[in-house]
């Protein structure tokens, strides 16, 4: 279609998932070496690491939750926001969300 032009927001939502998607794999892949580091039974025994553990995995799951969300949240938005709008549109947009 003519007079179509890349939609801002696709583009910054794209870029942002580019660049969470690998920080939040990082996050959630060291978490998970740690959490399994302390499971081999070698690290930290007794009552205290009983506690400590209930903690880590209840963080572990937190983090694994909200990384997941934040990447279905970002694809859902990507996957309903057309990659092209009118030059008007475009204009509005930026203007908006402060992008340029």
């Amino acid at each position: 279609m003519a007079g179509l032009v890349p939609n801002p927001l696709y583009l910054a939502l794209r870029d942002t998932l580019r660049t969470a998607q690998p920080m939040l794999t990082e996050i959630t892949d060291h978490l998970e070496t740690q959490y399994r580091t302390f499971h081999s039974g070698r690290v930290w025994t007794g009552p205290a690491a009983q506690r400590f553990d209930e903690q880590l995995t209840l963080h572990r799951t937190r983090v694994r939750g909200c990384a997941d969300a934040v990447l279905s949240d970002l694809r859902r938005a990507l996957a309903n926001t057309p990659p092209e709008v009118t030059a008007e549109q475009a204009r509005d947009i930026s203007a908006r969300y402060g992008l340029t």
